[in-house]
C-alpha cells in the first residue's frame, strides 16, 4: 500500500513547487480617479458645513460666497495664517441695501452676526463693482484677510485688517484699512438716501454692532471679501 500511495504524493507536491505557480499582473493604479473622489469629498464637506449652519434670527449667505470663503479658510489655517475658527463673509455681489456681512462661528455652526457693511466711494453707488489695493483710491479690496489688532482711532474701536493675497488686498494695513463704526452704515441713511453710506475703502460698519462684531473676530481670525468677478481665481489656489 505504501508503494501505492508514494507516487500520489510526489505528484501532489510537486503541482506545488514554486514554478508551478503564477502570478497574475498588477494592474495599474490611476491617479486620477482618487484626485476626482478628492474633489468630491471637498464639495461634499463644504456643502455639509453649509447645511449645518443654523440661526433663529438671521438669514444664511449664498452657497456660492460661502464655498469661496470657506476653501480659502482650510488653507489659511493648514498655513498658520489664521488661529481662530470664526469666519467673516462679505458678499459684495449684493445691494449695499441688504445685510450682506456675515459672522460664522465654523465649530457651532452659528451665526453670530448678520449686518449691513459699507464698501468704499469709488468702489460703486449701491452695489460694489471696481475694487483697488491702491492707496487714495477710495476702493474697497477683494480677498481674503487676516483681522488684526484692536486700536482707538477716529471712528472710535476700531479693527486692524492685514491682506492675504499679494497685489489684491495686501496694501490694507498700509492704506488704513479698517473695520470701524459708521453713522452712515444705518437703515436711516438708506431711507433718506436710496443707497447705503460709502466709506474710503473700509468695511465699515453699524456703530450699535461695531464693537460686538470687532470683539467676536480681533486676532487672526479669517476675514474674507467675496465677488464673483475673482472669486474662482483665489478658489483654485486656496486648495492646491
Amino acid at each position: 500500500m505504501i508503494y501505492t500511495i508514494l507516487p500520489t504524493v510526489l505528484f501532489m507536491l510537486a503541482s506545488l513547487s514554486p514554478s508551478k505557480i503564477s502570478f497574475s499582473e498588477p494592474k495599474n493604479v490611476k491617479p486620477v480617479v482618487y484626485a476626482k473622489v478628492l474633489e468630491t469629498s471637498v464639495e461634499a464637506k463644504i456643502e455639509i458645513a453649509y447645511n449645518n449652519l443654523h440661526s433663529d434670527k438671521f438669514a444664511l449667505p449664498k452657497l456660492e460666497s460661502f464655498a469661496v470663503a470657506l476653501k480659502g479658510y482650510y488653507s489659511l489655517k493648514d498655513k498658520g495664517l489664521i488661529k481662530k475658527d470664526i469666519l467673516t463673509l462679505i458678499d459684495f455681489s449684493l445691494s449695499s441695501n441688504t445685510k450682506r456681512l456675515w459672522v460664522i462661528d465654523l465649530i457651532t455652526g452659528d451665526v453670530l452676526f448678520h449686518s449691513l457693511v459699507a464698501h468704499g466711494r469709488n468702489t460703486g453707488e449701491e452695489y460694489a463693482s471696481n475694487f483697488s489695493n491702491a492707496s487714495e483710491s477710495y476702493k474697497s479690496s477683494l480677498g481674503f484677510y487676516a483681522t488684526g489688532e484692536i486700536y482707538n482711532g477716529k471712528h472710535g474701536m476700531s479693527l486692524r485688517l492685514d491682506g492675504l493675497e499679494k497685489g489684491v488686498n495686501d496694501n490694507a494695513r498700509a492704506r488704513g484699512v479698517v473695520m470701524h463704526a459708521a453713522d452712515y452704515v444705518s437703515n436711516s441713511f438708506i431711507k433718506n438716501n436710496h443707497r447705503l453710506g460709502r466709506s474710503q475703502g473700509c468695511p465699515a460698519v453699524p456703530a450699535e454692532l461695531s464693537k460686538e462684531i470687532i470683539s467676536a473676530i480681533k486676532d487672526k481670525s479669517c476675514f474674507f471679501i467675496y465677488h464673483p468677478s475673482r472669486a474662482s481665481k483665489f478658489g483654485a489656489k486656496s486648495i492646491s
